[in-house]
């Protein structure tokens, strides 16, 4: 079996290849070309923490992964990140056990960065340049390292806000010193005003971000929720929005973002997957006018998908 630490799997990862791989397991989940069984959760609250165990395969694919993701948010209070976790693959053929990728989370985090990103370069208006990131821990770096290497020749200018301002000032600069034009914003409302895409990443349980502040042709990405009781965007800014994508119908509307707007409002016939729109079998933004919503709770056919591509650049010849 391989034995990959976090280490060797940055030592061996592509991130273009990672992305394609990401962008053909939301199409294949549209497709209904995958097994994903319902996440299984444990919440703690008294530690501030989570863990989710996810199980998915990719028809057709060499292997299917079993991952186990922990988020504990006062960790770096204590010198700890706030992510771990580590993802097993198994051969679909065969069942034995193909690799462990002792990846301390760092897969995970970045299987949702490369998500947000695709959502964010999909549904954005044409030619956007002013994204804002809602939160400062992880995700807000990998989100906008993720998006800015999508988008290499967009001139993308990043603000960073956060309830901490010298968290945001640490990202901020953190960003700036990797080539990334990033600045921090003193205010929330103001800079949901002025920005193009806004990337919530936040633990939040009561909303951050309220109806009257989105501009028409904004494009949110919700990733932060991803578990019973989290929210980040107003109940009505949800509902009223023209256009509601999730990576997974089941899961975003009952523990991410669109939960709350599903148990009040009934959304559930108003939401296309992601899939669909990354495909072309749903046209996504109709027009430059329209507020859009990703809604992105994290798919087990992500894990897989980024651990195979790990795996065939560190070992080609895997079958």
């Amino acid at each position: 079996m391989i034995d990959l630490n976090k280490s060797q799997i940055q030592g061996h990862f592509d991130l273009t290849a990672a992305a394609q791989a990401i962008e053909n397991a939301y199409i294949a989940s549209a497709e209904g070309r995958v097994q994903a069984p319902p996440v299984t959760y444990l919440g703690f609250d008294t530690a501030n923490g989570d863990c989710h165990v996810k199980t998915g395969y990719v028809l057709g694919t060499e292997g299917f992964v079993i991952k186990v993701a922990t988020g504990f948010y006062d960790n770096p209070a204590k010198g700890l990140p706030s992510s771990n976790g580590l993802n097993l693959m198994f051969s679909a053929t065969t069942g034995a056990p193909l690799a462990i990728l002792r990846d301390e989370g760092w897969l995970t985090d970045m299987r949702t960065g490369l998500g947000g990103a695709l959502a964010s370069r999909a549904l954005g208006v044409d030619a956007f340049e002013r994204v804002l990131i809602v939160g400062t821990g992880l995700q807000c770096r990998f989100q906008a390292r993720c998006l800015k290497a999508l988008l290499p020749e967009r001139k993308l200018t990043f603000t960073i806000w956060g309830r901490d301002a010298a968290k945001a000032e640490a990202a901020a600069g953190e960003l700036g010193a990797e080539g990334l034009n990033a600045t921090v914003a003193p205010d929330l409302e103001t800079a949901c005003r002025a920005a193009q895409v806004i990337i919530t990443t936040t633990p939040a349980k009561t909303p951050l971000i309220a109806r009257n502040w989105i501009a028409p042709g904004t494009q949110i990405t919700a990733v932060g929720a991803d578990s019973p009781g989290k929210q980040e965007l107003a109940t009505d800014l949800v509902t009223s929005a023209d256009l509601l994508v999730c990576d997974l119908a089941a899961q975003s509307l009952h523990h991410g973002e669109f939960a709350t707007a599903e148990a009040e409002a009934g959304i559930a016939e108003d939401v296309v997957a992601l899939g669909s729109v990354l495909s072309g079998a749903h046209p996504g933004r109709a027009d430059e006018a329209q507020i859009t919503i990703a809604d992105l709770t994290g798919l087990a056919v992500q894990d897989a998908a980024i651990s195979l591509a790990v795996l065939h650049a560190a070992h080609p010849d895997l079958t």
